[in-house]
């Protein structure tokens, strides 16, 4: 039998006791069939949303936030054009191209204005779709006025695919 010369006491002990762990730690990998370690590919049932870093109604905070900072920036078109493009289904890009045309103001705030912040909640989900509430908040800190819109997210893409009041 090895003898280790460690100083004696409960601190040569612990140095003693993860030194066998490290070893027997590393014994068992090296054990392990090659096969237990190669990854198996994702469940049939998996969709594309289950690879998406944040829930649906993140996914829509998230865009809110970036596309309020675009257009309230001078020369922030291009951003908020290339927000709505990855954010957005075409066909919902094609709707709110109609709504502004005939409305003439911004279809993802439903305004002519930008708002002074916003919340989004969670909401309701059914048959792929889930709903959140957008509340934009308007006006000033102590005199603060609101407006509630409902945005849809397809669940297996995570693309917001409708806005209404």
């Amino acid at each position: 039998m090895t003898r280790l010369r460690t100083p004696g006491g409960p601190r040569g002990r612990r140095v003693i006791g993860r030194t066998l762990l490290a070893a027997a730690l590393l014994t068992g990998i090296t054990a392990v069939p090659a096969a237990a370690v190669v990854p198996q590919a994702a469940p049939a049932a998996a969709t594309a949303r289950s690879g998406l870093a944040a829930p649906a109604y993140q996914q829509i905070a998230h865009f809110y936030g970036a596309y309020i900072d675009a257009v309230a920036t001078e020369g922030g078109g291009h951003l908020a054009t290339s927000l709505r493009d990855f954010y957005l289904t075409p066909r919902l890009r094609a709707e709110l191209g109609d709504w502004e045309a005939a409305n003439h103001a911004d279809g993802v705030l439903r305004a002519q204005n930008t708002p002074a912040g916003f919340r989004v909640s969670e909401g309701d989900s059914g048959a792929g779709h889930t709903w959140s509430t957008v509340r934009l908040t308007w006006g000033s800190a102590t005199d603060p006025t609101y407006t509630y819109l409902k945005v849809r997210s397809d669940l297996e893409t995570g693309k917001i695919s409708g806005i209404r009041e």
